[in-house]
């Protein structure tokens, strides 16, 4: 295993190329017609076009990316995470060219891709799961029968979905018939499989997750839980290691419920089983992603294990090197993900050119991302601009050295969550640690940004103070004109430029 083709894109793309150097490894990149000059492009020792924009053609283009992987004289491909990482016909298909598939068997995938499976499986093997209605009558009328007998607030899921599609939370019978067609045709747009069945709804749960390592040798080690309730539209925005609000006793039962679920799959690689914990601190059940979280960087943080580089050496056949008790947490990490979107208008994405950005830097803080000055945000892809995550000795150190980085990162082009961002970490139920997954509705669905012009003056100053000293060695040591406007020459509004 030498040449690794990396199915993906954006930041993810960029942080597996550096782990493949760090291993020796040659990291080889796909890329559509929109990121031909796309960061993991130019991280890559080699790259090849798999098709246009769109992802559908591009991207999520099984035929075109073997093709890439064979004209690159790739051996192994890397998922990531999104996309095709957890599309078994795409792992079978790169075990059936000859290629190494980093990330866990073809059967896994496939059952913990279809939630109810999942659900059956992980149950038999004694993991609490979410009280549920897993057939659900085609019927219009039998299924509102069962989602009463099941109880209101429902959640309808898509059956073979992910990422909040296909969900739609129901709060009363009048609801449910509009409801279940909305989640249906969702589903089946998304996911080519209009499959709902209902879970019982917890108002006020919290959101939590286990990572696990698990080699081809039988060994499973967990390493920690992540707390990823603060969300919107379903999606994680903020997370944090160790969670605020998880005891030693309830840390035990969800870690030892998270290796059971990977057991009963004969798990290989990283993965993450989630749970939903209700305020009753009563674990259940929800999926297993199989492949790499976005959120990976904070259990690195605190437990110093490389998860690209341990995925890596597990796909080479490596047995496990880790064991529990050479597994000690130590202080606290939060991410939080930076996207071109707009919070005061329902999070819409954000799309065009980046001309300016400038990222944290300093001890502790470290930036993933997938975006360059000069680069577009365009409407193919998700509008994801980079994960920001910190680490320091304690939670409320963390949550200050976070802010203290998103105060300094500056983004122009694009709208981004930054100030929004803030406003999350400097609440008052934020900084006390009750968090759940309505966070933002009930405390920040009102949002709007506080007047920017105080942040556009501090980014135009830093430009004039950081190019000045550029334009005086242009001009043969003659210092600038005080403003551009001196600059222009003689122009008038309409006419000819």
């Amino acid at each position: 295993m030498q040449r690794i083709l990396i199915a993906n894109r954006g930041e993810i793309a960029v942080r597996i190329a550096r782990a493949c150097r760090e291993r020796g490894l040659t990291p080889l990149a796909i890329y559509s017609e929109a990121d031909a000059t796309a960061p993991h492009v130019r991280a890559a020792d080699a790259a090849a076009c798999v098709g246009p924009p769109p992802s559908r053609e591009s991207y999520l283009n099984i035929a075109a990316v073997l093709d890439a992987a064979r004209a690159l004289g790739a051996d192994a491909v890397h998922p990531g995470y999104g996309f095709l990482a957890e599309n078994a016909e795409f792992a079978e298909a790169v075990g059936k060219a000859g290629l190494i598939f980093i990330g866990p068997p073809v059967e896994a995938i496939r059952v913990m891709g279809d939630k109810t499976r999942a659900r059956q499986t992980v149950a038999a093997a004694g993991v609490p799961v979410v009280p549920a209605v897993e057939d659900l009558p085609v019927d219009a009328a039998a299924a509102e029968r069962a989602a009463d007998a099941l109880g209101y607030p429902v959640l309808i899921k898509a059956a073979a979905g992910g990422g909040g599609k296909g969900m739609r939370v129901v709060r009363n019978a009048a609801e449910f018939r509009a409801a279940r067609e909305a989640a249906t045709r969702e589903a089946l747009a998304a996911f080519n499989d209009e499959r709902v069945f209902l879970e019982r709804y917890f108002e006020r749960a919290r959101h939590i997750e286990v990572q696990v390592l698990a080699d081809a040798h039988g060994a499973i080690v967990h390493l920690g839980e992540r707390e990823c309730s603060i969300q919107r539209r379903h999606q994680k925005i903020v997370e944090e290691t160790p969670s605020p609000g998880v005891s030693p006793a309830l840390r035990d039962a969800l870690t030892t419920a998270a290796v059971a679920a990977a057991r009963s799959v004969a798990y290989v690689s990283a993965g993450t089983v989630e749970f939903l914990v209700t305020d009753a601190d009563e674990p259940y059940f929800l999926e297993m992603n199989t492949r790499l979280q976005v959120e990976h960087p904070i259990t690195e943080w605190v437990t110093g294990v490389d998860l690209v580089h341990a995925q890596l050496r597990i796909a080479a056949g490596e047995p496990l090197w880790l064991t529990p008790a050479s597994l000690t947490p130590r202080g606290h990490a939060i991410e939080c993900r930076v996207y071109a979107e707009d919070p005061a208008q329902q999070f819409l994405p954000s799309p065009g050119r980046v001309v300016l950005l400038r990222e944290p830097q300093g001890p502790g803080i470290r930036v993933d991302s997938g975006i360059a000055a000069g680069g577009d945000v365009t409407v193919y892809y998700d509008p994801m601009l980079s994960k920001l995550s910190v680490w320091a000795a304690d939670r409320d150190a963390a949550r200050r050295r976070l802010i203290a980085a998103l105060r300094s990162y500056a983004v122009v082009g694009v709208t981004t969550n930054i100030a929004f961002l803030i406003d999350v970490l400097e609440h008052p139920a934020f900084v006390s640690g009750a968090t759940h997954t309505h966070f933002i509705g009930e405390h920040l669905a009102s949002w709007c940004a506080a007047d920017g012009n105080v942040e556009l003056a501090a980014i135009a100053a830093a430009l004039h103070t950081a190019l000045a000293p550029a334009a005086t060695a242009a001009r043969g040591g003659q210092h600038p004109p005080a403003t551009p406007w001196q600059t222009l020459g003689a122009w008038r509004l309409g006419g000819a430029g």
